[in-house]
């Protein structure tokens, strides 16, 4: 049997478990989802939260007029991270913080990103350094920009958002790795 008809006979063998099993179908259905919805954290009310700072403070007020409504205050500050935060990422962020500047691209399905994710909040960011986490799956447009193909990889910008170096730091996914890839 060549290779491709191998590939066939498994997945058929596939669907015929799980069109036997309704439950393991539920299970993978499911599974699927909550792998698809995990970009964009959400409140109880179903709306998006602004990001936050790993204490779980808001890096800026959050605004009240939305991206795109057709209102316009120019008086309203420019979202921000404080230099040593560890913040979702969200469009504008990277313009408006200062200091050095890395995008952390994130799954939440990946152990070594959970690794990072946990000792980042634990130990801290360096002082100076702003991470940004940016959801792995679903910013192709982040990933597609700066050539990332990995999760756990790490992007330092400069201030409008250009890739200054990048590292893959899956091997060892700690903060003193990503100190040592400071550019």
């Amino acid at each position: 049997m060549d290779l491709s008809g191998h590939a066939r006979a498994r997945r058929s063998e596939v669907i015929d478990m799980c069109l036997r099993a309704p439950a393991t179908l539920t299970f993978l259905i499911a599974s699927l989802l909550a792998m698809t919805g995990c970009a964009t954290a959400t409140d109880t009310t179903g709306t998006s939260t602004a990001p936050t700072v790993s204490d779980g403070r808001s890096p800026t007020p959050d605004p009240t007029t939305p991206p795109g409504d057709g209102a316009s205050d120019d008086s309203s500050p420019t979202p921000s991270a404080p230099p040593g935060a560890y913040v979702d990422y969200s469009d504008g962020l990277i313009e408006a913080t200062t200091g050095t500047k890395a995008l952390f691209f994130h799954a939440s399905w990946c152990p070594q990103c959970r690794a990072l994710d946990e000792a980042l909040r634990a130990e801290g960011v360096p002082d100076g350094l702003t991470v940004f986490k940016v959801d792995y799956d679903s910013r192709t447009d982040l990933r597609q920009k700066y050539g990332v193909t990995l999760q756990t990889t790490i992007v330092f910008v400069d201030d409008a958002g250009e890739a200054i170096s990048s590292t893959v730091l899956y091997d060892d996914p700690s903060v003193d790795s990503l100190v040592a890839a400071i550019p």
